[in-house]
């Protein structure tokens, strides 16, 4: 079993093929936390710690002769409010007679097999005999309010899974105001934080800083999970590397603003609690209701490589769902950057027509399709053709495209509305507004009132209705703009405070709703690009548009930053036209194909417009992805250089069964007179030999890992390699 219970000494002990996490029940009724790290056998942990009087650390009243014992020393499983810990909490609550203190003390535990789901919420999920599920039910005694700590532990794949349930158990309501997913103390270390900041079209930009004696929040006030912070942090050992060293994942799955704040302690204790962000949130619980929070994916390994690789298979398998999560996705070309709003039948026709003839599987229509929409600041909420673009409506353009032998996706906002639209002068109280004020723009666009069941509703009508009525195969779901005037003109003054969670939950529904009905259609997520890129989104939509930023280099360091946590078969990814959009930067178009082939592989150009030496290498990049997929979405990824340091970018994936690699290599800043170009490849067997396709060269794994591999001088702008190698004895 993963879970074992020592009656004896109070211990519950959770263990996965690499790790364990301990926590024990103490005589005071506190569940403190013992150890979470690698395995320890059946060691009782608690042998680390001690008591000591540390001064102007309060005393529980129970053990008020006692200086020595305070829970703001202790390690604890789930912290408490109001009661001598000063550290950063867990909880915050108002209950029924004003007063604010909470605290928690254990009552009961279950241990059931198979994993638990969460009522409303993306929860990964168990494939059979994979998981196991403990509940720890927690009491304060004086307001009667529960906690319920959720675990699900997945033995063989290194995750272990956490949520709370709060349930008012006493006679009068209580409102909190803050409710983590996790807390998780540390006590021993001297560690690292690592997240990944960013903003738009700049997306999940790597950076790591020593844990100091302060505390560090990372999160999102903007309604989203957001292109500025990601809702996944690692705690590592300060000398960890990719291979080696003590490293803990933390990962949300929730797409709205979270907070994760983490906290090095008077003792040099350290942490972190992770959840829901608190800056726009309450929750009245009336005797019997009940609040669940999203779920927090943990996972601890030997190096970052091992614990990104924990994450990748997790998401992939676990996480990500329907008929298209593990198939093999479409090769598509979407006409955004080709025509932007200026669209018609005739040259959609014309970019389908070319990139049938070079082997792409589907053409995706972007904005611009539908109500009044010749340019940003109209038509959003207005889901039906614009008959002035397409005269002849939705069906005779896919008709055509289907006759190529390709499939058809179209683009859709669901969540925002114009002010300049028909639903808009209808509605007007279906945006999200404050009373009295004018409203703060985003690309013109307000955000409709997710969290109004009546709004969820007419969006499911006319997103069903377009599915039914059209042969579309995929949808890509955009979301273009930041929250505010977060206010709901559905909802009472006294439960303003749920509206940010209730929009997300409104989200969701509506994506249950749609892809339970249409099993069938590839949804992809996005958010002015990568600004919902997370484990929430990914439970419905099994890749998201990564970036707005399509250039080739700028793209290393948001892939290899989004690598950290999360596998390259969620990254939609392609090539685009040279000079590019963004950056005005020239790249070879081979670069280009290299980059976007680590992803769910697209292009966004006008191949009306490209020269003959293009289109062939365009028709040779979607064969050798098509060969080469299998390998890229489910092979081991290994990052082999600081996507943020050094004169070139490489990265490698091998395959499960170590049959085969394949290693990517862009020169990001040509040097004269360059040192050679040398890798260390890794994760290969070092008793094979391989063979490598672009040299016909014969080494053995070992000596590619030991040793290395040299490559010649590339010489020109961004040139870029690929090694194929096939193990032969």
């Amino acid at each position: 079993m993963s879970i074992v219970f020592d009656q004896q000494k109070k211990l519950l002990t959770l263990a996965t093929a690499k790790s364990a996490y301990q926590m024990q029940i103490d005589d005071l009724g506190f569940l403190q936390h013992l150890h979470y790290g690698a395995r320890t056998g059946s060691q009782d942990m608690s042998y680390q710690y001690y008591d000591f009087d540390y001064a102007f650390s309060g005393n529980p009243a129970e053990r008020r002769s006692d200086r020595s014992f305070s829970l703001d020393i202790v390690p604890q499983e789930f912290s408490s409010f109001g009661e001598g810990d000063y550290r950063v909490n867990s909880v915050a609550v108002v209950n029924a007679d004003g007063s604010r203190a909470a605290r928690f003390h254990y009552v009961s535990h279950e241990i059931r097999s198979g994993k638990y789901a969460i009522p409303e919420l993306p929860a990964s999920y168990d494939n059979g005999d994979e998981a196991e599920t403990l509940i720890v039910t927690l009491r304060d005694t004086v307001t009667g309010l529960m906690i319920k700590l959720y675990y699900g532990v997945f033995e063989k794949l290194d995750i272990i899974t956490r949520y709370t349930e709060f349930v008012n158990d006493g006679k009068g309501p209580v409102t909190l105001e803050k409710a983590a997913s996790l807390c998780l103390d540390l006590p021993m270390g001297t560690w690292d934080l690592m997240h990944f900041w960013g903003k738009h079209a700049m997306e999940r930009q790597p950076e790591r800083a020593p844990i100091g004696h302060c505390i560090t929040t990372i999160g999102s006030t903007r309604g989203t999970s957001s292109h500025q912070h990601n809702p996944f942090v690692i705690i590592c050992d300060h000398d960890a590397t990719e291979d080696h060293g003590d490293c803990y994942g933390m990962m949300l799955a929730y797409s709205g603003g979270f907070k994760a704040e983490v906290e090095n302690s008077q003792i040099n204790s350290v942490r972190a609690v992770m959840g829901i962000d608190d800056t726009y949130f309450s929750w009245k619980l009336e005797p019997g209701q009940s609040f669940h929070t999203p779920e927090v994916i943990l996972s601890f390994a030997d190096g970052l490589t091992a614990l990104s690789q924990n994450y990748h298979h997790f998401i992939r398998h676990n996480v990500c769902r329907g008929k298209h999560h593990l198939e093999k996705r479409p090769v598509l070309i979407n006409n955004w950057e080709a025509t932007y709003f200026d669209l018609n039948e005739d040259k959609m026709y014309a970019l389908a027509k070319e990139a049938a003839a070079l082997g792409i599987d589907q053409f995706v229509l972007d904005d611009g399709w539908f109500g009044a929409r010749y340019d940003d600041n109209a038509g959003l909420g207005d889901w039906f053709v614009n008959t002035k673009k397409l005269p002849n409506g939705l069906d005779s353009l896919i008709q055509k495209i289907n006759d190529l032998g390709m499939k058809f996706g179209i683009w859709v906002e669901p969540e925002m509305v114009n002010e300049d639209s028909d639903l808009y002068r209808a509605h007007p109280d279906w945006a999200l507004t404050e009373p009295g004020r004018k409203p703060v723009f985003g690309r013109n666009q307000l955000v409709l009132d997710m969290a109004n069941q009546e709004v969820v509703d007419y969006l499911y009508n006319c997103l069903s209705t377009l599915l039914k009525e059209h042969n579309i195969a995929y949808i890509k779901w955009d979301f273009n703009r930041s929250v505010s005037d977060v206010y709901s003109h559905a909802l009472p003054a006294d439960r303003q405070g749920e509206v940010s969670h209730r929009f997300v939950l409104g989200l969701y529904s509506l994506l249950e709703r749609l892809i339970s009905e249409f099993p069938d259609v590839l949804f992809e997520g996005c958010s002015g690009g990568g600004g919902r890129f997370d484990a929430g989104m990914l439970y419905y939509t099994p890749q998201i548009w990564l970036s707005d930023d399509t250039d080739a280099i700028e793209r290393l360091i948001i892939q290899g930053g989004t690598s950290y946590g999360y596998p390259v078969s969620t990254m939609g990814a392609h090539v685009s036209a040279s000079p590019n959009h963004q950056t005005g930067r020239t790249t070879p178009i081979q670069t280009r194909g290299v980059v976007a082939m680590s992803g769910a592989f697209g292009y966004e150009l006008d191949l009306t417009k490209l020269p003959e030496s293009d289109k062939e290498a365009i028709r040779s990049q979607v064969c050798q992805y098509h060969q080469d997929e299998v390998l890229i979405h489910q092979g081991d990824y290994f990052r082999l250089t600081d996507v943020t340091k050094g004169y070139f970018t490489a990265w490698q994936i091998v395959s499960k069964d170590k049959s085969g690699s394949l290693l990517n290599l862009v020169i990001t800043r040509p040097q004269p007179n360059p040192a050679p170009l040398h890798i260390r490849l890794k994760g290969l067997d070092p008793d094979a030999l391989y063979k490598i396709a672009e040299d016909d060269q014969i080494i053995s794994g070992s000596a590619l890992m030991n040793g290395g591999y040299t490559f010649r001088p590339m010489m020109g702008d961004y040139r870029s390699a690929q090694l194929h190698l096939t193990a032969v004895s």
